[in-house]
């Protein structure tokens, strides 16, 4: 057991506004299975670039052990994968067999060219090179893009077991399996707690509860004191003038009490606006570490059938392979459908279909007239320009997009960026938001959870429960399936990876 020091790190990217880290200090134990979380751009990809040395800040890391970073470039993936994993970690060839074995990579795949393995096949065969370097810290970047829910469920119970790692995840049963420490980057800084990240979501919304009633209290307290202040104010003015009106027998004004009285009035009105600048001071610093959340709204519209869309006995061949078979599936109004399956079942080949994308080759794809249909693809790589234009293009009310974004963790600078030069989590936020705005009778969402934070996945569940939209999508998130779906559909095909 040692510790790693992180001292007054400050980084930023050339050209970019602000910076990502700015005099961030810690201690980590480097025996932790510690889970590194936050929102999209929050840093933390940048934080494990920093600890494995592949980009430069200032301020200083001090650790004991070496740090390696998945995932990591391959030079020459035409080679076998048991001997791009050796010459990684250097193991011999039983301990890289039995390691394979244990993330659960079948027989053969070490002797395959990497380039042809599947991508969760890849991930896993790079994940546990890693794991096979001798004092060596695993930092590992969002493992499981490309892995099923059996993948997952593999890769979970596979860490589990290790000791030892950093990991950027938003799947959170992997981490609620296989982590006990979380550092999450949230708005107003670091914050490490002990425990599984449901024990950290439950912390930050106990926090985030208080600290917004502590808001509504301060917000009454501020016009309350402003109200006071007010009526202190032309108190002492009209005291002020009375002292100039009011003389003895004599004619001689009496300066003396009615000063005294003008005086004490001034003097409780400066003190009433003294504490209210307090109040509007305490206010301004009481949310610095809750994020812009807040509720995010959408517009399902009712169909006026019972039965929206749906596949006869449909059967889609993609050149010699059947990619799916035979496939039978309804949609009802208000119903969230889930279609779960391995990578290569037909998931979003069936929701092509129903979108009219792709015709069968026998059997059948029908939608009922007049559907409106709002869908988020899978792949958010393509989006480019400027997210004001991608939404006048769409349709969209522009405010109401933002307002969305903002929600979800966007910054106002991130607002009139290029899509080109968001993450591939902020990507996909965009065409979620863009979903969101569109008012339809059902959505139709492809893995739309693809590199989201987990704080914007718990807020997207909570809208879906609210707002109950017509939804059929693909999403390989257990605990959001759990959640959101009123039924499951599995497909059957020859899954991989």
């Amino acid at each position: 057991m040692s510790i790693i020091r992180i001292q007054n790190l400050c980084f930023a990217y050339e050209g970019a506004p602000g910076r990502v880290f700015d005099g961030l200090s810690l201690e980590l134990d480097d025996s932790w299975n510690l889970a590194l979380t936050g929102r999209n751009g929050r840093g933390k990809t940048t934080l494990l670039k920093l600890l494995s040395s592949e980009l430069d800040a200032g301020g200083s890391i001090h650790a004991t052990t070496r740090f390696a970073r998945f995932p990591f470039a391959v030079a020459d993936d035409s080679l076998t994968t048991g001997a791009i994993v050796a010459a990684v970690c250097g193991a011999e060839g039983w301990r890289i067999e039995r390691e394979a074995g244990l993330i659960g990579l079948h027989e053969g795949v070490l002797e395959q060219p990497l380039a042809t393995l599947s991508g969760g096949e890849r991930a896993k065969a790079l994940l546990l090179a890693l794991f096979l370097i001798d004092g060596c810290i695993p930092l590992i970047d969002e493992p499981t893009n490309h892995l099923d829910a059996a993948g997952r469920q593999a890769l979970g119970r596979y860490l589990a077991r290790k000791r030892g790692f950093i990991l950027a995840s938003h799947d959170r049963d992997l981490l609620d399996g296989c982590c006990d420490h979380v550092l999450a980057l949230e708005a107003g800084g670091p914050v490490l707690t002990r425990g599984s990240f449901s024990d950290y979501l439950r912390e930050y919304e106990r926090r985030e509860a208080l600290e917004r009633a502590e808001d509504a209290r301060l917000r009454g307290e501020i016009r309350r004191l402003g109200d006071a202040a007010r009526r202190a104010g032309e108190w002492a003015g009209q005291a002020e003038k009375a002292k100039h009106r009011t003389g003895d027998s004599d004619g001689r004004p009496e300066r003396g009490y009615q000063g005294h009285k003008a005086a004490k009035l001034v003097k409780r009105a400066k003190g009433i606006e003294r504490r209210r600048e307090q109040a509007v001071e305490q206010k301004s610093m009481l949310l610095r570490h809750v994020e812009e959340a807040g509720e995010v709204r959408m517009r399902p519209q009712e169909y006026r059938a019972e039965r929206l869309c749906g596949l006869e006995n449909a059967t889609v061949r993609l050149g010699k392979q059947v990619i799916l078979r035979g496939a039978n599936l309804e949609i009802l109004r208000g119903e969230r459908v889930a279609l779960l399956g391995g990578n290569g079942c037909g998931k979003t080949t069936a929701l092509r279909a129903l979108l009219g994308e792709i015709v069968p080759e026998s059997g059948r794809a029908w939608r009922g007239g007049g559907l409106r249909v709002s869908c988020v693809p899978q792949d958010a790589s393509r989006l480019q320009g400027r997210l004001r234009g991608l939404a006048e293009e769409r349709g969209a009310d522009v405010t109401q997009f933002f307002t969305i974004l903002r929600k979800l963790g966007f910054s106002r600078e991130q607002l009139e960026a290029d899509a080109r030069d968001l993450s591939d989590g902020q990507k996909k936020k965009a065409l979620l938001a863009l979903s969101l705005c569109e008012s339809a009778h059902l959505y139709v969402w492809d893995e739309p959870l693809n590199y989201i934070d987990a704080l914007s996945r718990v807020q997207i569940e909570d809208l879906i429960l609210r707002c109950r939209p017509t939804l059929v999508f693909v999403e390989h998130d257990a605990a959001f399936v759990r959640r959101v779906a009123t039924r499951a559909v599995r497909l059957d095909g020859a899954a991989k990876g």
